[in-house]
């Protein structure tokens, strides 16, 4: 008698059911989203990772035998997992500096400001393939216009994407030649500083510098840090460009059929990526690209996860966590 007592009544049930119903409608392209395209592929990611499975015969459970041969025996996997931090290290960091500052150019610029924004956005809009193709042409040691105006200057030219010292640094120059979207997005973000606080600054006596500290940095440390750990994410899965850039240099035409070993020259420009690719698709050893694979999840995982610390140095002193 007590339990039906507290029991609620018919009517709010039902008001109740409709409501969970209602908001599961809502949620459901997400869920249905998040199911399909990160649950599943992560939880078959985990189950291959312990199977030997080539894509044709049925899956035979081999235990930790992809782990230990990844992490131990596989010759290529230091060699692609430092070059995939070096590049987020470095790529995203002069990113992050070559977009705020063009940002704040572009926005002291007084005069033909449409044309410099444009100017600066539209190497961003080219496809990443065809990007890569012109970059790696105008920076050929051979023929390419950049080493004939070194050479005219007396200046000693790099060999560039044929050079293992020079092939990370040119994937770099070839990411901030399309700057253009974190330009824009920095560009919103100064513009939306109040400029009573610039107004007040300088009635302190504030010059450039430490309006920009003491202003300008407050109010876009949460776009910075927007921009860090999105940057971070895709250079962790930074493969088109690198790939494309190899076999353009390694004299390999790029098109269907041609099928060459990635990281030229010497490895120098392999990623992760590029790795679980080659693993995968061209050797059928899923099971060892699995294992690349979550390595490079927890890896990415745990530097979003440091870097979305309020410790992490890039919020305001007062927002930060003791």
């Amino acid at each position: 008698m007590a339990s039906s007592s507290l029991a609620p009544p018919p009517g709010l049930r039902r008001r109740r059911n409709r409501a969970r119903l209602r908001t599961a409608g809502f949620l459901s392209p997400w869920l249905i989203g998040f199911s399909v395209f990160f649950a599943y592929p992560l939880i078959a990611t985990v189950y291959f990772s312990f199977m030997h499975y080539n894509q044709i015969e049925e899956p035979d459970f081999v235990g930790l035998r992809n782990w230990k041969y990844v992490l131990t025996q596989m010759p290529l996997f230091g060699p692609a997992l430092w070059n995939t931090l070096w590049l987020v290290v470095v790529m995203v960091a002069l990113r992050i500096v070559f977009g705020l500052g063009i940002g704040l150019l572009v926005t002291k610029i007084k005069s033909a400001t449409g044309f410099f924004r444009t100017a600066f956005y539209l190497p961003y809009l080219a496809p990443p393939v065809a990007a890569t193709v012109a970059f790696v042409f105008l920076l050929n040691p051979g023929t390419g216009p950049v080493n004939g105006i070194l050479g005219a200057l007396g200046i000693p030219a790099p060999a560039w994407f044929n050079d293992p010292g020079w092939a990370k640094p040119s994937l770099v120059m070839l990411s901030l030649w399309g700057i253009g979207d974190l330009m824009v997005i920095f560009m919103a973000a100064l513009l939306d500083v109040p400029k009573e606080q610039y107004e007040a600054a300088e009635l302190d006596g504030a010059g450039a510098w430490r309006k920009f500290r003491y202003v300008t940095w407050p109010s876009i440390t949460p776009i910075v840090m927007f921009a860090v750990v999105t940057g971070v994410v895709q250079t962790m899965q930074y493969y088109t460009q690198a790939l494309v850039a190899g076999k353009l240099a390694s004299g390999v035409s790029v098109g269907p059929g041609s099928v060459v070993q990635p990281g030229y020259p010497e490895h120098s420009t392999l990623t992760v990526p590029q790795l679980v690719y080659s693993l995968g698709f061209q050797n059928f050893n899923t099971g060892a690209a699995c294992v690349l694979s979550l390595v490079l999840f927890v890896i990415a995982m745990a530097v979003t996860t440091l870097l979305m610390r309020k410790r992490a140095g890039l919020l305001p002193a007062e927002d930060r966590s003791v």
